[in-house]
């Protein structure tokens, strides 16, 4: 399987403006700017669409690991925050909150550890992974 976007920029780094598609259309010449990823301008950033990616990914593998240990989760929501200094993604922290029905403690750590080792987006960064997660 592959999938595509594209990106467009014209004009200076920092004055310029650009787009980004998606193949399935989810983003349509969506704006991003140099406000955008370094202030607080309209439109979105690599580093915000690198976060909704390890959420997203993370998210689905845990669901998978536990439906491989026999659990099925009500659910589960993760927070991404990208953390970009001096030119580079320094880290991705996850924040995951979940309601397992009979699962413990420990199975929800090793799941959850699981899927932080073995997502692809997480096989993918390179950078510092930290994760925080509760069973609610």
């Amino acid at each position: 399987m592959k999938r595509t976007a594209t990106a467009n920029w014209k004009g200076s780094g920092k004055d310029g403006k650009g787009t980004t598609s998606t193949q399935s259309g989810v983003l349509n010449n969506t704006q991003y700017s140099f406000l955008s990823r370094f202030e607080e301008g309209i439109g979105t950033n690599p580093e915000e669409l690198i976060a909704a990616a390890h959420s997203g990914c993370f998210t689905m593998k845990l669901s998978f690991v536990l439906n491989e240990a026999g659990f099925t989760a009500d659910n589960i929501d993760t927070k991404c925050i990208i953390t970009f200094e001096n030119g580079a993604v320094t880290q991705s922290h996850l924040e995951v909150s979940a309601t397992v029905p009979g699962i413990d403690e420990a199975a929800f750590s090793n799941a959850v550890l699981d899927a932080k080792e073995n997502c692809p987006i997480s096989k993918l960064l390179n950078t510092t992974i930290t994760i925080e997660y509760k069973l609610v």
